[in-house]
């Protein structure tokens, strides 16, 4: 492996994104699409809800402690975006990614090679593009005592459908399970995995004390708080496997595994401090949304993850009523937004 260079006592932020409506984006895609991918790279995970902007207002307005976005790109960027601000880092995926796992359309390979991004800090977070901060956020509730914040919670994994991400989670808890031992982990720092924080979380783990492997671990789908340094070690040890994820230019959910790995690791390790696991809160987006766009209008929580449902029947609509919810907490442009766009 190359030499990997730690930048240290800063938190940088990650943003992957695509721009679905790309034409050459989707000709360069379709040369890799077969028809058992076609419900695991479903359309709706590309279409875009024209929103992109709020995740920047939100970061800037209630987290300017953020030392610099980088914001990943297949070399499409939104016209509105402005280029010359000092706090952003424009990344191609050529820029970070090996040759000989590109081009790539496996949000995996995109993910799982963030540490080889020069420049990027040692202590960083991964945001999604449905990922909105709309009220005021500490570095704690990211970082604490130099360690990932983050849930001790243990959750069975519930396979459901085709394309279920539980496939996955079984890949990555695999590795883990062959890497750390349950019981001695939790022995090694007891109020990790035990703590009030989790409210009524923990009777996952009570309930779930009897099983000597990791059965799975509560996934909250919203930004992660990673150490650059993890995601060396992981490589190091089990190269031929991420290897062969990287390899598949498209998602494959049977075979792949995903940053989750990574955050499991530090679970495994110990490697993170307790955090209350509804700092922020999960929506699946459907037709009806009233719930969401009164919960973002309130600020009910300081984080959300605004997932795009696949059976929405009227997208224009839902796109224009979840929009406007978000433009009435973050109505004013940001310094990543370029003056002269409406």
């Amino acid at each position: 492996m190359e030499e990997v260079i730690l930048v240290k006592d800063k938190i940088d932020i990650v943003i992957p994104w695509v721009d679905g409506n790309d034409i050459k984006w989707q000709n360069e895609k379709n040369k890799y699409k077969q028809k058992k991918d076609e419900k695991l790279n479903n359309s709706s995970r590309f279409r875009d809800w024209d929103n992109l902007q709020y995740i920047f207002r939100g970061i800037e307005k209630f987290m300017p402690w953020v030392n610099n976005i980088f914001f990943i790109t297949w070399g499409h960027l939104p016209k509105w975006l402005n280029v010359d601000n000092p706090k952003l880092k424009i990344i191609n995926h050529k820029d970070y990614i090996p040759n000989k796992y590109l081009p790539t359309f496996n949000s995996h390979t995109i993910e799982l090679n963030l540490y080889r991004i020069k420049d990027l800090s040692e202590k960083f977070i991964y945001f999604n593009d449905d990922t909105f901060v709309i009220d005021y956020m500490s570095e704690s509730a990211f970082f604490k005592n130099g360690l990932p914040c983050d849930c001790g919670i243990l959750n069975p994994i519930i396979p459901v459908g085709y394309d279920n991400f539980s496939n996955v989670s079984v890949n990555n808890l695999t590795i883990i399970n062959e890497e750390f031992n349950k019981r001695t982990s939790i022995k090694k720092s007891i109020f990790n995995w035990y703590n009030i924080k989790y409210g009524s979380n923990l009777i996952r783990n009570f309930s779930l004390i009897p099983w000597g492997k990791f059965p799975g671990f509560y996934n909250g789908h919203l930004p992660n708080s990673f150490l650059k340094s993890t995601f060396c070690e992981v490589w190091q040890k089990y190269e031929e496997t991420l290897d062969n994820t990287c390899s598949c230019h498209l998602r494959d959910n049977f075979t792949n595994v995903n940053q989750w790995l990574m955050r499991y690791w530090q679970l495994g390790k110990n490697q993170f401090y307790p955090r209350n696991p509804n700092f922020g809160k999960f929506y699946e987006i459907t037709d009806n949304n009233d719930n969401i766009i009164n919960d973002i209008k309130s600020q009910k929580f300081k984080i959300v993850c605004l997932n795009d449902g696949i059976n929405i029947n009227n997208f224009e609509k839902t796109k224009y009523e979840i929009n406007e919810a978000l433009s009435f907490v973050l109505p004013n442009k940001c310094s990543f937004e370029k003056s002269d766009t409406i």
